[in-house]
């Protein structure tokens, strides 16, 4: 049995996450970069981060906004078919992945991939597989919501077969088809949203719809959450946490064409703990799900800083800096202590 007084987590990883820009990245920001070490950070901007100047002026944003905290973001570039080696060659250092979307499928996404075709995608995954560039992908169709994902799963399976030696990782899988692909491929990875392990469709809108749950890919059924939870309760080595914490402003979540997103960045840790807990697994588990597999997984080594969570409840905040976050005004088992630098 885990203990329940105390949990400390070294260096905590959040390996999908948004952080918008202009005045919701100053208002958001910090809610990421004080509890965790670093972020693979979304490039889905309007317009998408798509160039080195970009890249390098958004992670200035980003540093701005965060002040003196001890964290790193970890850019990403909006993929493009054209990107050629010579290109990514210049902006290889610059970056830690770059990040696929199926044209239209999420939030600023309509400038993303039609088709995928493997030989006109071949020259920029090629270049990327050889310079050791990973590619993160949204993997949804345009089908019929609750099957989405799992239909992508056979582009997947495509792209893994024709790019071996290129590093896939399956952004914030939500189905047992996904979680099943991971051991059919090398080079297959995943990351899954604490989200995606509590809730199922029934949560969204089995009875009065709940905004601030709706997220894509949606929310599926039990079975798919018990198959995520498999995965990452005995933290299997291609599976890591990452957030895709999706700040929107309230009155875009409590409307009509409610925006896609749930915001979990402050509450993240207290929940993923609650849930090893609540399941009697080791804390140990929870520090390979949280740091120890990407920093395995992406070959990164953060900044040190040591996460001290204790078993009081914590009331979650109505919102933070206008945002609603999941779970607001309810209360969680774990709190914050303290954070550690060094």
């Amino acid at each position: 049995m885990p203990s329940t007084k105390q949990v400390v987590l070294n260096a905590p990883l959040d390996m999908h996450l948004h952080l918008r820009d202009g005045e919701m990245l100053e208002n958001i920001a910090l809610c990421s970069a004080q509890t965790f070490s670093a972020a693979i950070i979304m490039p889905n901007l309007v317009p998408p981060v798509s160039t080195k100047e970009e890249v390098v002026a958004y992670k200035k944003r980003i540093e701005h906004a965060i002040a003196d905290e001890k964290f790193t973001p970890y850019m990403t570039l909006f993929f493009k078919p054209s990107y050629d080696k010579v290109f990514l060659e210049s902006v290889k250092d610059h970056i830690t992945a770059i990040k696929l979307y199926p044209a239209g499928i999420t939030t600023n996404s309509e400038g993303g991939v039609s088709g995928f075709d493997v030989e006109e995608l071949r020259p920029a995954l090629s270049a990327m597989a050889a310079l050791g560039i990973p590619l993160c992908v949204h993997g949804e169709t345009n089908g019929f919501v609750m099957d989405r994902e799992a239909e992508f799963v056979s582009i997947y399976e495509k792209l893994a077969s024709a790019f071996p030696d290129l590093k896939i990782i399956m952004e914030h899988i939500t189905t047992k088809e996904s979680v099943a692909a991971l051991d059919k491929f090398e080079n297959l990875y995943a990351t899954i949203t604490v989200h995606h392990l509590l809730i199922t469709l029934d949560d969204v809108a089995g009875g009065m719809l709940q905004p601030h749950l709706f997220c894509k890919p949606i929310a599926k059924r039990p079975e798919d959450r018990e198959a995520l939870l498999k995965v990452a309760l005995e933290a299997h080595p291609k599976v890591m946490f990452g957030s895709d914490s999706a700040p929107h402003p309230k009155h875009a979540k409590e409307s009509c064409g409610c925006a896609a997103g749930v915001f979990t960045s402050p509450i993240a840790l207290q929940l993923l703990t609650e849930i090893f807990e609540k399941n009697n697994v080791s804390f140990d588990k929870l520090q390979v799900f949280v740091s120890g597999n990407a920093q395995n997984i992406y070959g990164v080594t953060p900044p040190a800083k040591t996460v001290v969570l204790e078993k009081k409840p914590f009331k979650v905040p109505s919102n933070y800096n206008g945002v609603v976050p999941m779970y607001a005004n309810e209360t969680l088992a774990y709190r914050i202590k303290e954070v550690n630098h060094g």
